[in-house]
């Protein structure tokens, strides 16, 4: 197999919304709020209609565009044995994305986002993450991370506890290991961990321009591109309007955005970014070819809804 991912899995449930109903629920339009009560996500959820449902999660995400570009790739995320476990997995297989995962019966639910969308086509999230971050090492198969080219894990997922754990058993088994920082926030929480895993652990980075500056400390671009440099090993930073960036050694490669795009939802961009960074890099493409098949990946998601091709 060329990749497997290792994320959240994440059922997104898309429901169409008005103004009202946010007030109601005393939501922010265009955030994510992360809803800790099983009970008062079910209140949200009984009283709307299903529009659709996606297997999501930011690294499923990836290797769902890996997979339309062609690639063998397969999945391992924690769901359990219920109504939204089984979409997930029905999800991915229709994508042709091998889910390395038994589910059974768990304490808690299929992790869940439900995606609200108002007349205006903003979209605001509520994420209830079930069961999907106790991933733990009995869910990792050595055997399935050992026959891969490469494993990608997201930083989301990184927890102290069972988590890390899983991450570890994933780590010490691989080939080669790429991970996402994911979020400023994930990075400021558990900065030490991931400074240690960037420094000693990973192949490729891919953070934002606000993610691997605050990983550091840096007051400026200019640290970053030194500190990458030092370290030897691919690490792959995007930076909005100012493109894409990749650093190896002393190599530094640059891609500028695409031109003219009618952003429609920025949600899945960093996401199908490194599926197509990915796809070059696993194909034997050089590291500028695959920031640019990132570039034009990412392009594509930001002009519809969704972060799905």
């Amino acid at each position: 197999m060329k990749i497997l991912g290792i994320g959240n899995a994440i059922v997104d449930v898309i429901c169409k919304v008005d103004d009202n109903f946010l007030v109601q629920n005393n939501l922010i339009k265009s955030t994510m709020k992360l809803i800790f009560d099983e009970n008062e996500f079910n209140n949200l959820i009984k009283s709307l209609k299903i529009e659709k449902t996606v297997s999501g999660g930011s690294v499923a995400n990836s290797i769902v565009g890996l997979s339309q570009l062609g690639n063998k790739v397969g999945f391992i995320g924690k769901v359990t044995d219920d109504a939204f476990g089984s979409k997930y997995e029905e999800g991915l297989k229709k994508e042709k994305v091998e889910y390395f995962y038994s589910k059974k019966k768990e304490e808690l639910p299929t992790g869940t986002c439900l995606i609200l969308v108002t007349p205006d086509s903003e979209r605001t999230m509520c994420t209830f993450l079930g069961t999907a971050g106790k991933i733990n090492e009995n869910d990792i198969d050595s055997d399935v991370i050992n026959n891969s080219e490469l494993i990608f894990l997201e930083g989301y997922l990184w927890d102290e506890g069972e988590p890390k754990k899983a991450f570890d058993k994933a780590i010490s088994t691989a080939n080669k290991v790429a991970m996402s920082l994911s979020d400023q926030f994930c990075v400021d929480r558990h900065k030490p961990h991931f400074l240690n895993l960037v420094q000693n652990n990973l192949d490729i980075t891919f953070a934002n321009e606000q993610e691997i500056m605050s990983l550091i400390k840096a007051k400026d671009f200019k640290e970053v591109i030194t500190f990458s440099r030092e370290l030897k090993k691919l690490v792959v930073v995007t930076r909005g309007e100012k493109g894409a960036i990749a650093v190896k050694g002393e190599e530094i490669y640059e891609c500028d955005v695409q031109n003219n795009l009618k952003i429609v939802d920025l949600t899945g961009a960093g996401d199908l970014f490194a599926a197509g960074f990915l796809h070059g890099y696993i194909n034997k493409m050089s590291i500028r070819e695959s920031l640019e098949k990132g570039t034009e990946m990412s392009s594509k998601i930001i002009e519809q809804i969704g972060a799905r091709l």
